[in-house]
C-alpha cells in the first residue's frame, strides 16, 4: 500500500493534516498501516473509519425502514437521512434490487421551516382562534363554565371554546438526492456507520475491485450539507449522475429543477397547491474529472461527475419563504419572507471548493458544541465486532449492556445538537422528517414533548436554547395575546394551547378537551426560560428575552385565577384543566398548580437581576402565589392526587405523569417545603404511590419511549436505582429500533419515529448521577445531589463538566460503587454569595459560597 493509498484509506487523516504537524501525521500514518498487518483473527468487524471509542452506529447491511434503519445528519436548518442502498448483483441485499446495476444512495431531505399550510395555504388562517366578534360569547360562555365548576366540581364538556384547526399543516419531507454511480459488479466489504465524535455518516464497499468511501455530513459553521466520494486504492472514479427526487417524498408536488449553472442544479417548488415556496441547490465539485448539468425533460435536469475524478462532492444548500419575525399584527401574521433565491445562489458563489478545509470546519464545529465541555464514562467497554441493530435485538431488561446505554446517551446529545441549533426548535422528530405529513404533523407538542427535547441541554451544556425563545417570542407570543383577550377574556398576557405549528396557532384545537384544553403551556415553557437564567446568570438575556417572556406568561395566570367556591378553602385554582390528555374536566389540577406555583417563584427570585420596577406586579405575585392551591393533595388510597377532588384510579397506566412534574422536572415536589401541611417523607411516599400505580409506560392508551424515559427520570428522582435501571432497561428494549431512534409503537412493520425519548433517555440518565433541582427561595442553600441513584451496572466511571445552577460546574469520578473525588468549578456568571451543599449518600460533604472563579475538590 502506498502512502497515497493510505491517504484515501483513512479520510479522518484529512482533518488531521489541516490541524496537526507534519510529524504527528505520519506517526498517525504509520499507527494504521502496523494495523493492517496483525492478524486477521484479532481484526474488529468495525468498518475501518468507525471510532475507537465506540462511539457511533454501524452496520454491514443496507437500510430498508426509514424511523427503523435510516442514518441521521443535520446542521438545524438542513437535516438528511441515509439509506445506504447498494442495488448491485450480490449477495448483500438482494431485496433492495430494483434490475439495476448501479449502487445508488437515497439521501432524504428536509428544511426545517418547510411546512404546509398556514398562511401560505389559506390567508384567512388565524391560528386557530376566535373572531373577535365572538369574545363577548365566548366570554358568557367561560363564565356559564366556572358557574358549573364552582357548584359541581366537574362539568361534562366545553364544547364552544375550541376552534376547527383549520390549515394547521405538517413539517414536510423536501425531496430526495440519488446518488447513482455506474458501476455493475457484485458488490462486497459493505458497510455503513455514524460517527458521533465528528458528525459524518459513512458508507464504505468494493465493487470492480475498486473500494469506495462516501461521506454526508451537514456543517453548521457552512450552513450547508456535503456528500463525497472516493476510491480508497487511488482508481479513478466512476461516473456519477445526482438526480433530485420529489416522486420519492410522497405527496410532495412535482418541483421545476433545472441547470443554474454546469455544474449546479437548482430545485424551485411549493409545498402545496397554493403552499409555501422552497429552494434547494446542488453544487457539484470533481478533482481531476468534469461536471456537467443536462436538462432531461421540460422541468428536470442532473449532474453528471465524469471523466476519471480521484474524489467528488455535491454540496447543498436551501432554504423557504418563512420568516418568524413576519408574524405579528403589523405583518398581518403572514409569516412571509423575502424569496429565498439570492441569498441561496450567493451563499453557493462563496461555497467552499476545498472539502478539507469544509470538513475540518464542520468537525471542529461538532467538538466544540458536543464533546469539549462535556463527557459521560458509565465504565463501558465498545463492542467494535458486533453491529449496532444486533446489540440492540440482544439488549434485555435488567440484564441491560453499559455499551448501549452510553452510546445512547450521547446519541442523544448528538441529535439535539444536529436540530435544534437553526432558525426554529427541534419538533417532534428533530428536523428528520420523511413524507409530505408526518405523525402528529411533527409539531410542537407542550404538554410534555418538546419541554422533554430540551431536558438534557442546562446540564450538559449545550448552547442550543435560542432558537426555542425565539420561536416562543415571535410565533406564541404576539397572536397569543389575542388568544389571551378573545377566548379568555384577559387583557393581560399571552396564552397558548397543547398542539403548535410555526404559524402561531395559539388557539384552542376544536375536539377531545384531554388534548385542547391546556392553557399552561406556555407556563411550563417558561420553566426552561427561568432554568435556562438559573444555570448560566446571563442578566443581559434575561432583562433582553427571558423577563419579558415570563412577565408577559405570569399576567395571563393571574388573571385566569379563580377563587374555589367549590371547596370553599379560600385558595385560588383554575379551570376549567385537564390534566393533560385526561378526559376529567375540573378544577385545581395538581400539574397546573404546581407549575404556576414554580412559574411564579421564577417571577419573585428574577425581579431584582431584570431591571423592572414594576412593583405592583411583582406584589400581587407573592400575593396570589400565597393563597393559591400548591397542587398537592394526598388521596385515599395514598396516592398523590391528581385533582383536587380525589378522583384517581389505582388502574389508571396513563402515559403521563402530569401531577408528577412536581417531582421531575420541576420541584414542587422535590424540593418540597411544607407549603401544604404535610412532610416532605409523606409528599414524595405519595408520588412513589402514584409513580408505582401508573405502570412501566406500556399500556393500552400508547407504546411511545418518552413515557417509559420520564418514569426512569422519576425513579432516579426517588433515589431508587434498582428501579431507575430496571425503568430505564425496558425503554431501551422496548422502544428503541436499530438505529437507535425512538419508536412510537414499536412492533409496527414501519412505526413511528418520535424523537422525544432520544432526549428523555439522556436526562434520565444524568439525573441518576448528579441532580440539581431548584428551590422556591433564592435565600435558601441550593443542593447538589452526587450519585443519587447509581445502577450496580455503572459501578465505576467519570463525568466532565456536568452543569448545574448557579454557574457551577462539576466533574466526579467513582469507583466500586463508591464516590472518590467531586471538583466544582464556578464561572463568570455565578450568583455571588450563595451556598451550594454538596450531597452524597445522605450526608452532605461540602458545602462553598457560588463566586466567581471558586475552585474546589474533595477526596473521598
Amino acid at each position: 500500500m502506498t502512502w497515497h493509498e493510505m491517504f484515501h484509506r483513512f479520510p479522518e487523516i484529512y482533518i488531521t493534516l489541516a490541524q496537526y504537524d507534519p510529524w504527528s501525521t505520519m506517526q498517525r500514518l504509520l499507527s494504521r498501516f502496523v494495523a493492517l498487518l496483525v492478524p486477521l483473527s484479532v481484526i474488529r468487524a468495525a468498518p475501518l473509519g468507525f471510532p475507537e471509542s465506540g462511539n457511533g452506529l454501524w452496520y454491514t447491511t443496507p437500510g430498508r425502514v426509514w424511523s427503523r434503519d435510516y442514518l441521521p445528519v443535520g446542521n438545524g436548518h438542513l437535516a438528511g437521512t441515509l439509506l445506504s442502498r447498494v442495488q448491485a448483483k450480490t449477495d448483500v441485499q438482494r431485496s433492495a434490487m430494483t434490475g439495476g446495476g448501479a449502487d445508488v444512495e437515497n439521501l432524504q431531505l428536509n428544511i426545517e421551516s418547510l411546512w404546509s399550510g398556514g398562511p401560505f395555504q389559506d390567508p384567512s388562517y388565524n391560528g386557530g382562534n376566535h373572531q373577535s366578534s365572538e369574545q363577548n360569547a365566548t366570554t358568557q360562555l367561560m363564565a356559564s363554565i366556572h358557574e358549573t365548576l364552582m357548584k359541581d366540581g366537574v362539568i361534562g364538556g366545553i364544547t364552544g371554546l375550541g376552534v376547527p384547526a383549520g390549515a394547521y399543516g405538517s413539517y414536510a419531507g423536501s425531496g430526495y438526492l440519488v446518488t447513482t454511480l455506474d458501476v455493475s459488479s457484485a458488490v462486497t466489504d459493505y458497510s455503513r456507520w455514524l460517527d458521533l465524535d465528528q458528525g459524518i455518516a459513512s458508507t464504505s464497499w468494493t465493487q470492480d475491485d475498486t473500494s469506495f468511501l462516501r461521506t454526508t455530513f451537514c456543517s453548521h459553521p457552512a450552513s450547508a450539507c456535503v456528500q463525497h466520494l472516493t476510491s480508497t486504492n487511488s482508481v479513478a472514479l466512476p461516473s456519477t449522475t445526482v438526480a433530485f427526487s420529489s416522486a420519492l417524498e410522497s405527496g410532495l408536488p412535482t418541483p421545476n429543477v433545472t441547470c443554474l449553472d454546469a455544474s449546479s442544479l437548482f430545485v424551485r417548488g411549493l409545498v402545496g397547491s397554493p403552499g409555501m415556496l422552497y429552494e434547494l441547490v446542488f453544487k457539484a465539485f470533481s478533482l481531476g474529472g468534469n461536471v456537467s448539468c443536462t436538462k432531461v425533460a421540460d422541468n428536470n435536469a442532473t449532474l453528471t461527475l465524469s471523466g476519471g475524478a480521484s474524489e467528488s462532492w455535491i454540496s447543498w444548500v436551501g432554504d423557504t419563504e418563512y420568516d418568524m419575525a413576519a408574524g405579528d399584527a403589523s405583518h398581518a401574521f403572514s409569516f412571509k419572507g423575502v424569496d429565498p433565491h439570492a441569498a441561496l445562489t450567493a451563499l453557493v458563489s462563496t461555497m467552499s471548493s476545498s472539502y478539507d478545509d469544509i470538513l475540518a470546519q464542520h468537525v471542529a464545529d461538532v467538538k466544540s458544541t458536543i464533546w469539549d465541555g462535556f463527557l459521560l464514562d458509565l465504565g463501558q467497554q465498545a463492542d467494535l465486532t458486533t453491529t449496532t441493530s444486533d446489540l440492540v435485538s440482544a439488549y434485555k431488561v435488567d440484564e441491560g449492556n453499559v455499551y448501549i446505554e452510553w452510546l445512547l446517551f450521547n446519541y442523544g446529545r448528538y441529535l439535539l445538537a444536529s436540530s435544534a441549533r437553526g432558525l426554529l426548535p427541534a419538533n417532534l422528530q428533530g428536523k428528520w422528517g420523511d413524507g409530505y405529513e408526518n405523525a402528529w404533523g411533527a409539531d410542537y407538542h407542550s404538554n410534555i414533548n418538546i419541554q422533554m427535547n430540551y431536558w438534557i441541554a442546562e446540564v450538559t451544556g449545550m448552547d442550543v436554547m435560542k432558537p426555542l425563545f425565539d420561536y416562543f417570542e415571535k410565533t406564541w407570543v404576539p397572536r397569543g395575546e389575542y388568544t389571551a383577550k378573545v377566548l379568555y377574556n384577559n387583557s393581560r398576557g399571552w396564552v397558548v394551547h397543547d398542539e403548535m405549528n410555526i404559524f402561531g396557532h395559539t388557539g384552542m384545537k376544536e375536539g377531545a378537551s384531554q388534548w385542547a384544553n391546556y392553557p399552561e403551556a406556555g407556563a411550563w415553557m417558561m420553566i426552561h426560560v427561568w432554568d435556562h437564567f438559573d444555570y448560566t446568570g446571563d442578566v443581559a438575556w434575561w432583562k433582553a428575552q427571558g423577563w419579558p417572556l415570563i412577565k408577559s406568561a405570569a399576567l395571563f395566570q393571574l388573571d385566569k385565577l379563580l377563587e374555589d367556591a367549590y371547596h370553599k378553602d379560600g385558595t385560588l385554582v383554575v379551570g376549567p384543566c385537564c390534566s393533560p390528555e385526561q378526559e376529567y374536566i375540573t378544577i385545581g389540577c395538581a400539574h397546573a398548580q404546581q407549575l404556576i406555583w414554580q412559574l411564579f417563584n421564577a417571577v419573585i427570585k428574577g425581579f431584582e437581576a431584570s431591571g423592572d420596577h414594576d412593583q405592583a406586579f411583582l406584589q400581587e405575585v407573592i400575593d396570589k402565589r400565597e393563597v393559591m392551591d400548591k397542587g398537592i393533595h394526598i388521596g385515599s388510597w395514598g396516592q398523590l392526587q391528581e385533582w383536587k377532588i380525589d378522583h384517581d384510579d389505582p388502574l389508571d397506566t396513563h402515559r403521563h405523569l402530569s401531577h408528577l412534574i412536581g417531582l421531575y422536572p420541576g420541584y414542587a415536589l422535590s424540593s418540597y417545603d411544607g407549603t401544604s401541611n404535610y412532610s416532605k417523607e409523606e409528599v414524595l411516599d405519595a408520588a412513589r404511590i402514584s409513580l408505582i400505580h401508573r405502570g412501566n409506560g406500556t399500556g393500552p392508551d400508547a407504546d411511545s419511549g418518552w413515557e417509559k424515559a420520564w418514569r426512569a427520570a422519576c425513579w432516579a428522582q426517588l433515589a431508587d436505582a434498582e428501579t431507575f435501571y430496571h425503568q430505564l432497561t425496558y425503554t431501551i428494549e422496548r422502544d428503541f429500533g436499530g438505529n437507535l431512534f425512538s419508536l412510537y409503537n414499536p412492533l409496527d412493520e414501519s412505526p413511528i419515529f418520535q424523537i422525544d425519548a432520544n432526549f428523555g433517555y439522556p436526562a434520565a440518565v444524568i439525573n441518576a448521577l448528579i441532580q440539581t433541582p431548584d428551590v422556591a427561595d433564592n435565600k435558601a442553600p441550593f443542593v447538589i445531589t452526587l450519585l443519587p441513584a447509581l445502577p450496580n451496572a455503572w459501578s465505576s466511571g467519570s463525568i466532565r463538566g456536568a452543569r448545574a445552577r448557579k454557574g457551577v460546574s462539576v466533574d466526579m469520578d467513582w469507583e466500586a460503587g463508591a464516590l472518590k473525588q467531586v471538583k466544582v468549578r464556578v464561572d463568570g456568571n455565578g450568583q455571588s454569595g450563595r451556598q451550594v451543599n454538596l450531597e452524597y449518600a445522605g450526608d452532605v460533604i461540602g458545602s462553598f459560597e457560588a463566586s466567581k472563579g471558586t475552585q474546589k475538590i474533595w477526596q473521598l
